[in-house]
């Protein structure tokens, strides 16, 4: 199957109130570019360097995600045009992608990403320091940035109920904020759940944005991973 192919399958297994992101890390810019040939404009990537690189020689009208581990010493690179920080788990973090916004005069949005999966994770909140995160948040008064809602990876298994009743778990937390703090925002309103194996199940629980790499472009080609 090619990966027009590919994205026209997912894309009609989705609800329309869910966003497919084609994950291209460790893949080169020309399967990006055909995928952007077959109408994708979300791209997401886990490496800064790898992201920066390969924004500088795409199409300027690619949204690009940031949805690996973010280090403070390099958001500078991918501030100037990021579309989506999906990553975001620390207020230290977070005061540095406010302060390389606001030297680039924008706003960026970001998602606070939740640690739900049962495999051992150095990064993400628990569920628990989530609220009081956010209260830390809105106490700094932060320019130029904006918390649009949360992320978070399903633990690898095949066991179907349970990561069905993980991405449950995000989306009652995800609704319970909602209603708490940002009921009038319009702006806080993703929920960016699920990957090629559970898509399906994330899209069911309410995620409004998946996060597709294998299923679009095939196995990660790591000799490419720097093109």
């Amino acid at each position: 199957m090619t990966i027009s192919e590919s994205i026209q399958q997912i894309n009609a297994s989705l609800p329309s109130s869910t966003k497919l992101i084609a994950v291209s890390k460790t893949h080169p810019a020309e399967a990006i570019e055909e995928a952007y040939a077959a109408g994708m404009r979300d791209f997401g990537e886990n490496k800064v360097q790898e992201l920066a690189a390969k924004a500088e020689i795409l199409p300027k009208d690619i949204r690009w995600h940031m949805i690996g581990h973010l280090q403070t010493n390099k958001v500078k690179y991918i501030a100037p045009f990021v579309h989506l920080i999906h990553s975001v788990d620390s207020l230290h973090l977070l005061q540095t992608i406010s302060k390389e916004a606001v030297k680039n005069n924008r706003t960026i949005n970001y998602l606070l990403e939740v640690h739900i999966a049962q495999e051992e994770s150095k990064f993400g909140l628990s569920p628990v320091q989530v609220v009081p995160l956010i209260q830390e948040i809105m106490d700094a008064n932060l320019p130029n940035v904006r918390l649009c809602g949360l992320m978070c990876m399903a633990t690898n298994t095949d066991d179907a109920d349970e990561i069905r009743n993980e991405f449950r778990a995000v989306s009652t937390l995800f609704k319970y904020i909602k209603s708490s703090y940002f009921a009038d925002d319009e702006h806080f309103a993703q929920l960016s759940m699920g990957m090629s194996h559970d898509y399906k199940i994330a899209a069911e629980e309410g995620s409004t944005y998946v996060r597709v790499g294998t299923a679009i472009f095939g196995a990660r080609d790591y000799g490419t991973a720097n093109q």
